[in-house]
Order: structure tokens, then sequence, then C-alpha cells
């Protein structure tokens, strides 16, 4: 199995115009998130955990030419916002995209894009299967996922587990039942904000703290913004088996 970061950024963690801080100064490409979100390719599937806002550029930046589904953490903009920009794998591949999503989840997809739900099928609109997961085991494809439930400040959202690999973002909270569910993982990606407390979002020490907990082979921090700082200073504080992802970022699994 292969992974690759698509983005490793927040809505506060993208280049912003006419911001002058650090981040936006830095000419390190390390420096350049998109937002968060992960491509996963296995011997018979090609699936993204989320569709962000970035999804169009990110898909063209990897040189991502199929895709079969779409993992959906939960329902805000900056994970959803990119569904639309599947319509090029629908017409290029000839193929439906299987969308999986807690029912929460699919509501406000039906809010947000209802037009690919409706009755009356525009031509060239978005084509989808929606699969309704929670938090039991499901397959895409011949591949096992195990939904980990994690808490959101207090909204649950949903991280995922393949086979040796755990990916979690924008969580507060994880229950131990749910840390037992990721722990013989020997890749995890956890979100790291930034070091100052946040409602809903680990801080810096907090997934540095969870992930030794966890602790697998390797951590990655994604879910990272501007607050943060530079990545070659915060990554000369973490450590040996705890880095920070960036965008490109790939491994095997």
């Amino acid at each position: 199995m292969k992974v690759t970061f698509l983005g490793t950024g927040t809505s506060q963690g993208v280049p912003v115009i006419g911001c002058d801080c650090e981040i936006c100064r830095s000419e390190n490409k390390l420096d350049k998130r998109l937002r968060v979100s992960v491509l996963i390719e296995t011997k018979d599937k090609r699936m993204v955990i989320d569709s962000g806002p970035d999804f169009r550029y990110q898909m063209l930046r990897a040189k991502v030419t199929d895709l079969d589904a779409i993992l959906f953490t939960h329902e805000h903009k900056d994970h959803v916002a990119g569904l639309d920009d599947i319509r090029p794998f629908n017409y290029l591949r000839k193929k439906v995209i299987d969308v999986y999503a807690t029912h929460r989840v699919q509501q406000a997809l039906k809010r947000e894009f209802s037009y690919i739900f409706s009755d009356t099928i525009y031509p060239g609109i978005p084509q989808i299967n929606l699969h309704t997961i929670d938090k039991d085991p499901f397959y895409v494809g011949v591949n096992k996922i195990i939904p980990i439930e994690v808490m959101h400040y207090k909204l649950p959202i949903l991280g995922f587990r393949l086979g040796d690999f755990t990916y979690i973002t924008d969580a507060k909270t994880i229950e131990d039942a749910e840390i037992e569910k990721i722990k013989g993982s020997k890749i995890v990606v956890l979100n790291a904000l930034q070091k100052d407390s946040h409602i809903s979002h680990f801080t810096l020490d907090e997934a540095v703290s969870m992930a030794q907990k966890i602790g697998a082979d390797m951590t990655y921090l994604t879910h990272i913004s501007h607050n943060m700082g530079l990545h070659t200073a915060i990554e000369k504080e973490l450590p040996a088996n705890i880095r920070l992802a960036y965008d490109g970022l790939s491994f095997e699994c």
C-alpha cells in the first residue's frame, strides 16, 4: 500500500492573501501546505480521505489519473468542498465514484451538493455511489477499513485504519477503546494544529503525547496551521519517530 499526503494544512495553514507571516514568506516548499487530504493506493483500489477546497489542484499536482473512492472523516467545508471535482474521473474513466460517509455527513453533502442528489439528473453532474458507514469495519474492494471515532471538540468524527496504517485528523480527544483499535499500527498520522491550546484540535504537545501512547514505529503530524511555525524549526523539537508531514510525502506501508 502506498500513501501520499495531498495536503497537510488547514484553512489557517494555506497561503493567505495579504499575510506576511513567516510561513507565507518562507521559500521552503515544506511550508507550503494545501488543505489536509491523503491518497491511498492498494493493489485493487485508489482512494482519498477527504476532498477539500484544494482537491482539484491536489489531483493535478499528484498526477492522479484514476480514482475509485472517497472516505469522509466529517462534514466541515475544508474536508468536503471539492467533491464536485470528481467529474473528470466520471467522464474520462466512465466510472461512478464510491463515497463512504456516516449518515450525518451524507445529510450535509445533500445540503451542500443538492444537485448531485436531485431527482432531475442534469447532464455532467458528479456521479457517486453513497455508502453508509459507522463505527463498524467495512470494505473498499478487498481492503478492510476500521473506523476510529475521535472527538473534534463535541463533534464525533472518523479516522480510518487500513492494515498497518492509521489516519486521524481534526481530533481533540480519543477514548481509550478507540486508541486500542489504533495500537499495532506501524505508521500513524495525527493532527497537530499549533503549539498553543485549541478547543477542537490537538496541540503539538498533545499530538506527541498521543503518538507516544499509541507507540507506532512512525507518526506523521498533519493539519498544521501557520501558528505552528517553520517546518525545519519544529522538526528539531520532535522525537526521532515523530515527524511533520508535508505535501507530496509518500511512503509504503
